[in-house]
């Protein structure tokens, strides 16, 4: 199957290994990218576990996981890289009222003990 974070490759050889923790990403983009994979899949646990440790109190598994099954996340579109930590992209999926949106976000990025982190986002549009 062809991952879901449109890079081009397989799930096995691009995602797959950081949400079965095998592997961990190299760059926040990655993150990004498995981030909006395990939306897609959906994987909540993997999504709660790769928020900065200070902000998980703000989102809870459960959420993380119904949001991704509630919606059809159709494709991931990077539009910028400002720093090693900023990631600006688009996300594009269709809501459960079977409307398409974009979600256009820049997200921060924090290495802690060598993994990247989500830490926030600022919604752009």
């Amino acid at each position: 199957m062809s991952c879901p974070c449109c890079s081009g490759k397989s799930y096995k050889d691009c995602c797959q290994p950081y949400h079965t923790k095998e592997k961990s990403p190299p760059t926040a983009e990655a993150l990004m990218r498995s981030r909006f994979s395990a939306f897609a899949i959906p994987n909540g646990e993997y999504l709660w576990e790769t928020t900065s440790p200070n902000k998980r109190k703000s989102h809870n598994k459960k959420s993380l996981q119904e949001w991704g099954e509630i919606n059809e996340w159709t494709k991931l579109e990077i539009i910028d890289k400002p720093s090693m930590n900023k990631v600006e992209f688009k996300a594009f999926y269709t809501d459960e009222d079977g409307n398409e949106q974009v979600h256009h976000e820049l997200s921060t990025f924090k290495m802690i003990k060598n993994r990247w982190f989500y830490v926030t986002g600022e919604f752009l549009d």
